[in-house]
């Protein structure tokens, strides 16, 4: 649903091909455990990307290919939404929209990767019809 959505108004993120992930609504102390066990962070978070390990035995890049799975932590989810004062279904989208660009190969653990990433999220987004998550804290 949501992630075909990202997918089919961004076929460049998978190179024109069809692509798929799995999306999870979890509990926050399961994304802290999952955060603890994988990233070696023992915190809760808004979203985890785990991607999916190479090709299939017999797959070829023309097929479907799995991006891997991205796992939400609902109440953290819900709790943000409301501190922000937007619609959570705006940012379920937002943070699925981040957790499928992970499963893409994108980062954000330096300014400049987290630049280019917010700007993909951002462009991605609003062809969705959802509002920049980040225009408050730009100048």
């Amino acid at each position: 649903l949501a992630v075909g959505r990202v997918l089919a108004e961004a076929p460049e993120l998978a190179d024109g091909l069809p692509a798929s992930a799995a999306v999870a609504l979890s509990s926050n102390a399961a994304v802290r455990q999952l955060n603890a066990a994988y990233r070696g962070k023992d915190a809760p978070t808004n979203v985890l990307s785990f991607p999916a390990p190479g090709l299939p035995p017999g797959m070829t890049a023309e097929d479907a290919r799995e991006l891997g799975d991205v796992v939400l932590a609902l109440e953290t989810l819900i709790d943000e939404a409301k501190a922000a004062g937007i619609p959570p279904a705006h940012h379920f989208q937002h943070l699925l929209v981040h957790g499928v660009l992970h499963l893409m190969g994108y980062d954000n653990e330096t300014d400049t990767e987290a630049e280019h990433m917010e700007a993909l999220e951002t462009a991605l987004l609003a062809r969705l019809g959802i509002p920049d998550p980040y225009a408050e804290a730009r100048p």
